[in-house]
């Protein structure tokens, strides 16, 4: 529910940049808690204003999304499912985007540093500007959100996990329920890399990254643990851009993942084409506004990975 009244807030003090079960926690609470949590983004605070590409190499790789906890949720078992409500967020209204040499989908074809920073307005009202080319609407969530693993010591906050972690799921927003398993006592919820608006793929490796404060209710069912997270969108997931129609591009053949890189390399070509835009720019933009699907699996040697991206957001 928009607007609802938190019984505990944590701040962005509270963080940490890997998981690790024997992290104390930010604070406890009774299932059916609320809370706010102060979210940094997946920089750490790094960019400013007055950042430019030259700063994407001074970004501190061990501080890298910081997540907001752990919070220990009394009567949490190993086995239990950790029921999460999300209720809404707070965006700062700046955000950033940037190709890192080495990370994203086409590292290979784009390997020189680039930012894009957003100011935009935090209450949505008007979408966030892409220089003169794209207006791409504001769609907060979180891109990390989990619970400790049961395997002892500090683990990478970079890969998701079956407790959850960094999946960049741009449906886990205001409304969704998400189920966690948990895998420790109290479970050791925590949250974080929040982001202003992402793409289905997120495939240049990073979305609007942008700080905010989130807040969620923390219930539990127990011994009804998932496998893996699951979660229920209250409604429609795209008609936020659904309305102009889409451009879209394919890649078929006998792998996934190359063919989700030439349905993304098109769409590159395609929109440099259409808008006169930078390669660099149009990579950056679709990992912000467009979406990469599955569209067939089952006609063996060759699959089909599309990739869409919505006509709504250009000028």
């Amino acid at each position: 529910m928009p607007g609802a009244r938190a019984d505990h807030t944590i701040h962005g003090s509270h963080r940490h940049f890997g998981w690790d079960n024997a992290i104390p926690p930010a604070m406890h609470c009774a299932p059916g808690d609320t809370i706010a949590f102060e979210c940094r983004d997946a920089g750490n605070g790094h960019y400013t204003a007055e950042s430019t590409a030259a700063d994407v190499a001074t970004m501190n790789p061990d501080e890298i999304n910081p997540v907001t906890g752990p919070v220990f949720v009394d009567g949490a078992a190993p086995g239990d499912a950790l029921k999460v409500t999300i209720h809404d967020f707070a965006p700062s209204g700046f955000g950033w985007t940037a190709i890192i040499p080495g990370f994203g989908l086409l590292a290979d074809q784009f390997s020189e540093p680039r930012l894009h920073l957003w100011t935009y307005d935090a209450t949505g009202r008007t979408p966030m500007l892409f220089g003169r080319h794209a207006r791409v609407p504001l769609r907060p969530f979180a891109g990390t959100i989990g619970v400790a693993p049961a395997e002892p010591g500090r683990h990478s906050v970079i890969p998701p996990r079956a407790v959850g972690g960094n999946m960049d799921i741009r449906d886990l927003t205001a409304g969704t329920v998400l189920i966690l398993p948990v895998a420790v006592p109290g479970a050791l919820f925590s949250i974080g890399d929040t982001h202003a608006a992402q793409g289905d793929g997120e495939i240049c490796g990073t979305a609007v990254e942008s700080a905010m404060t989130t807040t969620v209710t923390l219930d539990l069912v127990k011994g009804a643990a998932p496998s893996t997270p699951r979660f229920t969108v209250p409604g429609p997931a795209t008609r936020h851009v659904d309305a102009a129609g889409y451009e879209v591009t394919t890649g078929i053949g006998p792998d996934l993942m190359t063919a989700a890189r030439d349905a993304v390399a098109g769409m590159v070509d395609l929109i440099v084409a259409l808008t006169g835009m930078l390669p660099e720019e149009a990579y950056m933009l679709s990992s912000v506004a467009g979406d990469l699907r599955i569209s067939e699996v089952v006609d063996q040697p060759n699959w089909v990975v599309s990739f869409y991206f919505p006509l709504s957001v250009l000028d």
